[in-house]
């Protein structure tokens, strides 16, 4: 059976999911990263560009909301909405440019209100008590497929 539950007990496990999700990516797809602050969203999106080829500096868009690489012929957006007081200022920020033309990484996804496609990859990272991380996949469209084609 394939695994939905991932220990991320540091940086080189955050960097080996990526490793495994980041070749099956294609344009349309949307990956929701939720979790808590310091949760390992941002260190797993960073880690996932990196693997499809972004170079140099990639800072987190917390402030910008979005931050968009071009990587060869692909557009990959990596949005950020926590500061969002509304679904509706996604218009602003390209979502549906970025959806129809690219790969759409999103942080605190849930303030997408129903913008989110039900084909998407949601990755729900988590961080205990004791400060070890995880990170669980709940997997819509044909994920399930495409990962298991990742772990073969």
């Amino acid at each position: 059976m394939l695994p939905n539950h991932f220990p991320l007990p540091d940086l080189a496990a955050t960097q080996a999911l990526a490793d495994l999700i980041a070749p099956h990516l294609r344009v349309g797809d949307v990956v929701a990263l939720q979790g808590e602050l310091g949760a390992g969203k941002t260190a797993f999106a960073r880690a996932l560009l990196r693997v499809r080829g972004v170079e140099g500096d990639i800072p987190s868009p917390t402030f910008t909301l979005v931050q968009t690489y071009e990587v060869g012929s692909l557009a990959i957006a990596h949005f950020d909405l926590y500061r969002l007081k509304s679904a509706d200022e996604l218009d602003e920020l390209g979502w549906d440019d970025a959806l129809a033309f690219g790969i759409v990484l999103v942080e605190w996804p849930e303030r997408a209100g129903g913008r989110l496609p039900l084909s998407r990859l949601s990755l729900k990272f988590s961080l205990d008590a004791g400060g070890a991380r995880s990170c669980v996949a709940e997997k819509g469209g044909d994920w399930d497929e495409r990962l298991c084609l990742a772990f073969s």
